[in-house]
């Protein structure tokens, strides 16, 4: 039996196909080749056709069937990671109304800022574990305000994952988890969070149906499985948003255990069993995949819109094709610290971790006598994992403490450098897995169906490829850089 993936990225739509019992990947693809169209109509904004990703879904569920040959009645279930915070608006016949509003557009930054006043910031901080802040709800909020003709439209709100399970099987419904993400749950009342709904004037009937996270939450239509070669019969087990779902594939589920990614954008997730909060909100907390009221698992949540995106996009201006492996070993020639040179990575929307400031990207300490394109790479990896660093710093204040990272081998901690400065300067063991949030995502499939009788049984096959120790040989070279980085970064936002 086979269980499927979908990871609904805003670069790339990934699929992976798993086979069940032992866990091993029998194919996986991801389109579009090349990064995904991001529409910015205006400075800080972000926008993708919710389309978009269903046609490229298609192509890469069509490549891994070809590669497989797996027959589709041997598929027994799907499981879907999506970018989180986005907001999907259907109209009654289930039509999309406008473009989805993605996670790193910045403009209802304003409107969350407001309701956190408004409401109270104790009473949003105890209730909702967060400040409004730019997420799902206030985007919808500035729907309302300034696309009054298309508000009035709504039906029901989605996030993603949700968008996606609706072309699935036809059915609109949610989670906890998802609603969390989105700052409309009420984590003391267990319901909606009817305070900030009320605030911003939104009636209930726009939620969905609210279905477990695992949990055969319906079938594929008929409709679904002619145009994706499948069978109808195969069944939607599992939805969470991309970082809880990355914690979910490296098996982090527990009090104490810390999951890394360091794609387009970067995240440090710990889990804790106990309610945890920066009073700043610059790190947020959400109901993880395994959450229950009576059983609490809480993803606090470090979020950093631009890492791998500054890499990719010194890549494009280098202009000479040069991969990224090149691109590290050009950057590991040059000593910690880039003689002086600092980059601020944070060029991709407003920073939750900046209180929802956005400075843009900033370059200090350029010497054009001195610094190369090597140095530009070097100060570049540096500058995303002093960002890590920093807000690593706020999680330790509410009592995260990161000993052992887990991450996949992919994107950015395929980087030796990338990796050795983060064990460097957070003292921090990492540990990468084979994984990533497609095949999470099937396993989390195989849970929700009931193909694995548990977790353990899930992950039982889950492999740990390498270790990365922190140098203490390096330990100061690394802090005199971050420091020096650290200075940068509180002279532009003071």
């Amino acid at each position: 039996m086979y269980l499927l993936g979908f990871d609904i990225g805003s670069s790339s739509v990934k699929v992976s196909l798993i086979e069940g019992e032992k866990g091993n990947l029998a194919a996986s693809a991801f389109y579009p080749k090349e990064e995904m169209k991001i529409t910015a109509l205006k400075a800080g904004w972000a926008e993708q056709d919710p389309e978009l990703w269903w046609e490229n879904l298609k192509l890469a569920l069509a490549e891994v069937l070809s590669v497989s040959r797996v027959s589709p009645a041997d598929i027994e279930s799907i499981g879907i990671s999506y970018q989180m915070h986005g907001l999907v608006m259907v109209d009654k016949n289930r039509e999309v109304i406008r473009p989805s509003i993605i996670w790193c557009d910045s403009r209802a930054a304003a409107y969350g800022d407001k309701a956190f006043s408004e409401i109270g910031e104790q009473c949003c901080l105890t209730h909702l574990l967060n400040s409004p802040g730019n997420f799902t709800a206030s985007k919808l909020k500035w729907v309302k305000e300034n696309e009054p003709h298309l508000f009035e439209r709504v039906h029901k709100i989605m996030l993603p994952g949700d968008y996606i399970a609706m072309k699935l099987s036809g059915q609109v419904q949610t989670t906890v988890s998802g609603l969390s993400e989105g700052i409309m749950w009420d984590f003391s009342e267990n319901s909606l969070a009817e305070l900030l709904l009320n605030n911003y004037g939104f009636s209930s009937d726009i939620i969905p149906e609210i279905v477990p996270t695992f949990a055969v939450s319906g079938q594929l239509s008929e409709k679904a499985a002619k145009e994706l070669g499948l069978s109808p019969t195969t069944k939607i087990s599992y939805r969470a948003g991309d970082q809880p779902n990355n914690a979910l594939s490296l098996n982090v589920l527990n009090p104490g255990e810390i999951a890394a990614t360091a794609g387009t954008s970067g995240v440090v997730y710990g889990v804790s069993s106990e309610i945890k909060y920066d009073p700043l909100s610059r790190v947020n907390t959400f109901a993880h995949v395994n959450h229950q009221a009576s059983h609490p698992r809480l993803g606090v949540l470090l979020c950093i819109n631009g890492t791998g995106i500054l890499n990719a996009w010194l890549k494009r201006m280098t202009g000479e094709n040069l991969s990224y492996e090149q691109m590290n070993g050009m950057a590991a020639a040059i000593p910690a610290g880039a003689e002086g040179l600092s980059i601020l990575p944070f060029g991709n929307g407003a920073e939750r971790v900046l209180s929802n400031k956005d400075i843009g990207s900033v370059f200090s300490g350029l010497n054009f006598n001195i610094h190369h394109k090597g140095h530009l790479l070097r100060a570049a990896q540096e500058g995303i994992v002093f960002s890590f660093k920093y807000g690593m710093e706020i999680m330790e204040n509410i009592g995260i403490r990161a000993s052992v990272i887990r991450a996949g081998k992919a994107n950015m901690f395929l980087s030796p450098l990338f990796r050795d400065t983060l064990a460097g300067v957070s003292e921090a063991t990492i540990e990468l897995y084979n994984t990533d949030g497609s095949v999470g995502a099937a396993r989390g499939a195989g849970v929700g169906s009931g193909y694995y009788r548990s977790f353990e049984e899930a992950f039982a096959n889950l492999k740990r490829l390498e270790v990365i120790e922190p140098d203490p040989s390096k330990t100061a070279q690394y802090n005199e850089a971050y420091e020096n980085w650290k200075a940068v970064l509180t002279r532009e936002i003071n």
